[in-house]
C-alpha cells in the first residue's frame, strides 16, 4: 500500500514494527481517541458522527477482549471490565448521553495507564538484564 501522505506512512510504520505490548497501548489511545470524538460529536448533535465513533471505540474495545488469555485469572477480570465498558459504549450510543462516555473513558484511562507502566517495568528489566528495550 503505497501512500504518499507522509503521517500516514509513519503510522503505517509505527503499527508494522510494534511489539505486542505497544499495539495493545495504541488500541487504548485509539479508544480514547473515539470515545472524545463521539463526546464532541454527542456537544454538537452530530448524530452520525457519534455513532460512526462509538462504533470504531466498541470495536477496539472487541479487539481487547481477543487478545486476553482466558488461562489467567486477571484475564477473566478484565474480560468483566470489557464487557461493562463495551455495554456502556452501546448504551452511550443509544441513549447519546455524554456522562456515560466519562465514566468509560475514565476505565480506558486506568487500562492505558497500568499498561504503560507494564511495557515501561518490562522494558528497565531487559535494560538491567542486558538485553534490548
Amino acid at each position: 500500500m503505497a501512500t504518499n501522505n507522509p503521517y500516514q506512512h509513519y503510522q503505517a510504520n509505527a503499527v508494522q514494527t510494534a511489539s505486542p505490548g505497544e499495539l495493545t497501548l495504541m488500541l487504548y489511545n485509539g479508544c480514547l481517541k473515539f470515545i472524545k470524538l463521539a463526546r464532541q460529536a454527542i456537544e454538537k448533535g452530530d448524530i452520525a458522527a457519534r455513532n460512526e465513533n462509538l462504533i470504531k471505540a466498541q470495536n477496539i474495545i472487541l479487539e481487547l477482549m481477543k487478545t486476553l488469555k482466558m488461562e489467567y485469572e486477571v484475564a477473566k477480570s478484565m474480560m468483566t471490565m470489557y464487557d461493562y465498558i463495551y455495554r456502556r459504549l452501546i448504551e452511550a450510543n443509544v441513549k447519546s448521553d455524554a456522562a456515560i462516555l466519562d465514566e468509560v473513558e475514565g476505565y480506558v484511562v486506568e487500562f492505558r495507564d497500568t499498561w504503560k507502566q507494564v511495557i515501561q517495568l518490562h522494558r528497565q528489566r531487559q535494560y538491567a538484564e542486558g538485553g534490548q528495550a
